[in-house]
């Protein structure tokens, strides 16, 4: 009997350890800006090279990924940005319960930036100044009468957001309020500088344009919780009429939230993303190495995660110290001592 069950909890635990890992064991949600590309490649390296699990890099929009984590088809956002995102926090963190959010943010800065030259050289100090005609002008390319200011990609919180702002200026009366995709944009900053031609639009860190360009941040009236009323389209069709922000951006963080389900189906990895912790120049960094050096988002991952190993096993640690490595996770205990309590109770049906 004893040579019976050793070989029943040998071939369980081969069973175990030759069945593969689903496709997709997790999935992580991946929306159209640098940071959060690098970020999300970082944790899939991170989750494949320690954890033992297969990880999906899914495209989607800040809205379509909180439904998506909501119902458990994607597991992670690696880069919520609060307040922009706040309408989507409340909904899915703070009244539904289904998304938590980790709390070790990554200071950002939000504004609208002018190449310093070209500010010093016209006399742009203030937003305010994008009131006046006859700086909108400098900004007017198609001679339509109104300058033309980028406000940021179209899906993006802060690019309604700007909308707002613009209109609570008055802006909006003398700019054309511009969306296109940040690679674009930023393009045509680069160029610009280059030619000591105009530019003007919304900029942010962490990213790697501060490294490249010397930018002029506009003054603004200080940020005034009071005065603050911004509506997401998502919230309200009347949004834009309803919203009110004539000053400075709050101090944003960034927060990787993840779907609750992740807690019971791989906890190891939900220790991971609550653990993960990241600062304003780490990021940076990564962006500059994507969008710059154009360096392979996985070769740079993989580069990083080796480089900092001693960080990345940091996140993957409980309250106690204790491992949560594919070698000694919790899941995989558990699963084998529900295993050998099918063997016992086969066992004894025999007697």
């Amino acid at each position: 009997m004893k040579t019976l069950r050793t070989t029943l909890v040998a071939t369980a635990i081969t069973t175990m350890t030759a069945i593969p890992a689903l496709a997709a064991d997790v999935v992580i949600g991946v929306p159209n800006w640098p940071s959060v590309n690098a970020t999300a490649h970082v944790l899939k390296v991170a989750i494949e090279q320690n954890l033992g699990l297969e990880v999906e890099l899914q495209n989607g929009s800040n809205p379509i990924v909180f439904e998506a984590m909501d119902k458990g088809s994607m597991h992670a956002h690696p880069e919520v940005w609060l307040p922009n995102q706040s309408n989507l926090h409340k909904t899915y963190v703070k009244e539904k319960g289904t998304v938590v959010q980790n709390m070790n943010g990554v200071e950002a800065f939000q504004g609208m930036c002018v190449p310093k030259g070209f500010a010093d050289e016209n006399g742009i100090e203030s937003i305010d100044d994008l009131t006046n005609p006859d700086i909108a002008a400098l900004f007017d390319s198609d001679g339509d009468g109104k300058g033309e200011i980028w406000i940021g990609a179209p899906g993006w919180a802060s690019t309604n957001v700007e909308k707002i702002r613009a209109k609570s200026y008055g802006y909006d009366q003398t700019f054309e309020l511009e969306e296109s995709d940040e690679t674009l944009a930023y393009a045509d900053l680069d160029n610009a500088i280059k030619g000591n031609k105009p530019w003007i639009g919304f900029c942010y860190t962490p990213h790697y344009v501060f490294v490249l360009h010397d930018l002029h941040i506009l003054t603004e009236p200080e940020y005034d919780a009071a005065g603050w009323n911004v509506i997401q389209p998502t919230d309200d069709p009347a949004w834009l009429e309803k919203s009110s922000a004539g000053m400075a951006w709050d101090s944003a963080y960034l927060h990787l939230h993840y779907s609750k389900q992740l807690e019971d189906m791989h906890p190891e990895v939900a220790t991971m993303f609550r653990n993960m912790k990241l600062d304003t120049d780490t990021v940076s960094a990564m962006t500059y190495a994507l969008v710059v050096d154009k360096i392979d988002p996985v070769e740079y991952a993989e580069t990083w995660v080796s480089d900092n190993e001693d960080q990345v096993l940091s996140w993957m640690t409980d309250g106690s110290g204790t491992s949560m490595s594919a070698g000694g996770n919790d899941a995989v205990m558990k699963a084998l001592m529900d295993a050998q309590g099918a063997i016992d109770k086969a066992l004894d049906a025999l007697k």
